[in-house]
């Protein structure tokens, strides 16, 4: 991935979400999704403006279908807000930065 965004798979993905001693975002995306691409930069913004906060990651559902379907993700994207290893929060949809960010800092 480019930018500040951790790029996440099936073989990372305890590791990294759920061992992160910060908050997480995971956004659950594809190639060929539409609103993924609209959500994307705003993702990669976030995890700028969050670095040393928040940990930003992307996972692309197509290569770790395993992850999304263990989460539940059935639209995309899907944002999934994590603390201390659980999913406390999720937006599903297209969203805009500010609906991300109220969720994010509340975990913060």
């Amino acid at each position: 991935m480019a930018g500040k965004t951790t790029a996440v798979t099936t073989n990372d993905f305890d590791s990294v979400v759920l061992n992160a001693s910060q908050p997480a975002i995971v956004d659950f995306w594809a190639v060929w999704c539409g609103p993924c691409r609209t959500v994307g930069p705003i993702v990669e913004n976030i995890a700028e403006e969050y670095e040393g906060k928040a940990l930003v990651a992307k996972l692309d559902v197509d290569s770790n279908r395993d992850v999304a379907v263990r989460y539940g993700i059935q639209a995309i994207p899907t944002l999934l807000f994590f603390k201390n290893g659980e999913v406390v929060d999720r937006i599903v949809g297209a969203a805009d930065k500010r609906s991300i960010t109220s969720k994010l800092d509340a975990l913060l």
